[in-house]
């Protein structure tokens, strides 16, 4: 059984930064892609970030490229997202998700974690 597990959530002023952690159990990460999603209230769940099995490729959001940024350590079985310039419209719950391959619908995925929240205040 996988499970991911999230943390770095929190209340930050616009400008700020938080560093989402996932740290996942019961698998090996470096056999696999791992992303970040959100959901804003009222809204659906959107992509963020993806990296690769490697780490060598990752792709963002156009509302978020230049402020976040995602890496991983697979020695740590963790994936990062740094995230800074934060807006109030970064408002939201911030998934992980771990799949075979590098996907980007915000459905379908292998294994998602229970979400942190992510609150930027103006």
């Amino acid at each position: 059984q996988v499970h991911l597990v999230e943390s770095g959530g929190g209340l930050v002023q616009a400008g700020g930064s938080l560093r989402l952690s996932c740290a996942a159990s019961g698998r090996t990460i470096s056999n696999y892609a791992l992303g970040w999603f959100r959901q804003a209230p009222g809204k659906e769940r959107e992509f963020v970030a993806v990296i690769s099995r490697s780490g060598s490729t990752t792709d963002y959001a156009e509302s978020v490229k230049g402020r976040f940024t995602i890496s991983r350590d697979n020695a740590k079985n963790t994936v990062y997202l740094q995230m800074n310039s934060l807006k109030p419209e970064d408002t939201a719950v911030y998934y992980c998700t771990l799949d075979r391959y590098i996907r980007y619908a915000p459905t379908d995925h292998e294994y998602w974690g229970q979400g942190t929240q992510v609150t930027v205040s103006s």
